[in-house]
């Protein structure tokens, strides 16, 4: 019963960093536009992601325009792309394959072993999700702080971190702590099951005088 709520655990916190996931993926605010040093603090806020870029006007209205040609865009922003397209379907896949796999599920119930080893599956795909989004946000930050500090950027083309970036990385601890938890709730029942599994067998190698 312990490891069926450690699944559940799992499962919930892997949901949440989906979500959070899919949230980072569509959000533009993945830089910002900074206000370091001496520049003077505009009425029109700029914005950008890995689809789109906006500009916020003071009164709070916002303009976006969605980048045109993809084979225009920095190399970082179409890797980027890339893997948290990657991630939010490993994880599409990871909730599928891990309801399939936990033990709260009646599905596949007549085999413990095998349930097992899609639940470890599904976790799996969980801690490649959350890895991927977390490769993913860390390298356009990296890149963000890579032009803030080069001296030769003009201080009005400046960008600092954006919210995407922090919802990220939140999710993509989720993602991976999810997938850890459910992955050592299902190798442990496994080992539980092979000990009681050597216990219960007969002693085969006594010997008759």
């Amino acid at each position: 019963m312990a490891n069926s709520g450690f699944q559940l655990l799992g499962y919930f916190l892997a949901l949440g960093g989906w979500i959070g996931i899919i949230s980072t993926t569509v959000l533009p605010q993945w830089k910002q536009s900074s206000y370091a040093g001496d520049a003077i603090i505009m009425a029109v806020g700029l914005y950008e992601g890995l689809w789109m870029s906006c500009a916020s006007q003071s009164t709070g209205q916002v303009q976006c325009k969605i980048f045109d040609s993809l084979l225009s865009l920095d190399v970082n922003i179409q890797t980027c792309r890339a893997l948290m397209v990657i991630s939010v379907l490993m994880g599409f896949m990871g909730i599928i394959v891990s309801v399939v796999g936990m033990k709260c599920t009646k599905v596949g119930d007549n085999n413990p072993s095998t349930k097992s080893k899609i639940a470890i599956s599904g976790g799996s795909l969980f801690l490649l999700s959350g890895v991927c989004t977390l490769v993913a946000v860390s390298w356009y930050a990296a890149q963000v702080s890579a032009h803030f500090f080069d001296p030769n950027t003009p201080t009005n083309a400046k960008y600092d971190f954006g919210t995407a970036l922090f919802v990220g990385w939140a999710a993509s601890v989720l993602m991976m702590l999810g997938g850890a938890f459910l992955c050592c709730s299902c190798i442990n029942e496994d080992r539980r099951g092979q000990q009681f599994y050597r216990q219960s067998q007969p002693s085969t190698t006594r010997e008759y005088v």
